[in-house]
């Protein structure tokens, strides 16, 4: 039972989801499977933690990531580079985009909204069970709703992203699983898969999850850090 995306993925969550870890690591996983994978950063409000500061991991893995002009880099404004519209009209075998936190990130895929309507499209909601605002189903539906009104996209898939960084646990991991469980059973919107640090995998026991698991390695760290080895 493995992830298996093709086409256009958006990935979109509240702030502190670890959207943006998800969306790297699970590029790195297609990518180490044989896809050609491009990954477009439209994170243009959190000026912290976005997914083009693994520029240089991506280019060593031949993974094209579409940005907005460098100039613009570090604005917190909705700049769109034309390459975005390129990468949607070819989206080749896999472009997954990174969309901003919250609803407020999420209006920047407004724009993308008329571009995206004729194209099979997967949008993905990232939930951290742990983190404020999503810690209960009814949480969870109100970030979907709001993200869905704002993008003028429909959410068609959940993905779980337990963690409480250095502090997580098995015991975290297993208890995530079973929220977010209970979240797709609420909302009828498919489990897509879930996450677990590279470090717990030894750990667990794979049989425990009815969904894909995607290994992951913390790449956003602060200064002080070195990123994990994917």
């Amino acid at each position: 039972m493995g992830i298996d995306f093709k086409g256009i993925v958006v990935i979109v969550g509240n702030y502190g989801s670890g959207k943006t870890e998800v969306s790297i690591n699970l590029a790195v996983n297609r990518n180490r499977s044989g896809i050609d994978v491009r990954i477009a950063d439209l994170d243009l409000v959190n000026p912290y933690f976005r997914t083009r500061e693994a520029r240089g991991l991506f280019s060593k893995l031949g993974i094209d990531l579409v940005l907005p002009p460098e100039k613009y880099l570090q604005a917190d404004l909705p700049v769109l580079s034309p390459a975005i519209s390129g990468m949607i009209r070819r989206p080749g075998q896999l472009a997954l985009i990174d969309a901003g936190g919250d609803d407020v990130g999420a209006t920047v895929l407004a724009s993308l909204a008329d571009s995206l309507k004729d194209k099979p499209v997967k949008m993905l909601q990232v939930v951290n069970p742990f983190r404020p605002f999503t810690d209960t189903v009814k949480g969870c539906l109100k970030i979907r709703n709001e993200i869905e009104k704002a993008s003028k996209m429909v959410i068609n898939g959940i993905v779980g992203n337990a963690n409480m960084i250095d502090e997580t646990t098995v015991e975290n991991i297993y208890k995530g699983y079973d929220f977010v469980r209970i979240l797709s059973e609420k909302s009828g919107l498919p489990l897509e898969f879930v996450t677990v640090a590279k470090n717990l995998m030894p750990k667990i026991d794979i049989k425990r999850f009815s969904c894909p698991v995607l290994t992951i390695a913390r790449q956003l760290v602060p200064p002080w850090k070195k990123p994990g080895k994917i």
